[in-house]
C-alpha cells in the first residue's frame, strides 16, 4: 500500500510557474511508477507525466511537453512536477498516482491515488 499526498497547487498567472509535490509512503517506493494526472471540471481525468524510477523512463503528454518536468527526491520519497509557461487550459485538479505497472499513460493501470491539489491559471 502506498498513499500519495499532493501539495503545491495554487493560483498563478498565465506564463507563470508552479512546482507540485507528491510525497508517498511505503518501504518499496522506488518500485513504483509515479505519475501525474489532471482533471478539469466536466472533463475526464487525463495523463500529464510519469516517472519510472527503476527503468529511468519519463513520459509527457503532448499538451505539456516542453513546459513540464518530472523529478524525484529519493531521501523524501517525493516526486515533483515543475510546470512552466502555464496556460489557462492547465487549470485542473492535479492528482498523483502510483502503480507497479510500467504503463504510464492509462489511468486504469494506477492502483493508488492522492486526493488532488488545485491548480488555477488565471489573470
Amino acid at each position: 500500500q502506498v498513499q500519495p499526498v499532493e501539495s503545491g497547487g495554487g493560483l498563478v498567472q498565465p506564463g507563470g510557474s508552479l512546482r507540485l509535490s507528491c510525497a508517498a509512503s511505503g518501504r518499496r517506493f522506488s518500485s513504483y511508477t509515479m505519475a501525474w494526472f489532471r482533471q478539469a471540471p466536466g472533463k475526464e481525468r487525463e495523463f500529464v507525466s510519469s516517472f519510472s524510477w527503476r527503468g529511468g523512463n519519463t513520459y509527457y503528454a503532448d499538451s505539456v511537453k516542453g513546459r513540464v518536468s518530472i523529478s524525484r527526491d529519493n531521501a523524501k520519497n517525493t516526486v515533483y512536477l515543475q510546470m512552466n509557461s502555464l496556460k489557462p487550459e492547465d487549470t485542473a485538479v492535479y492528482y498523483c498516482a502510483a502503480s507497479l505497472s510500467p504503463n504510464s499513460v492509462e489511468k486504469e493501470s494506477y492502483e493508488y491515488w492522492g486526493q488532488g491539489t488545485q491548480v488555477t491559471v488565471s489573470s
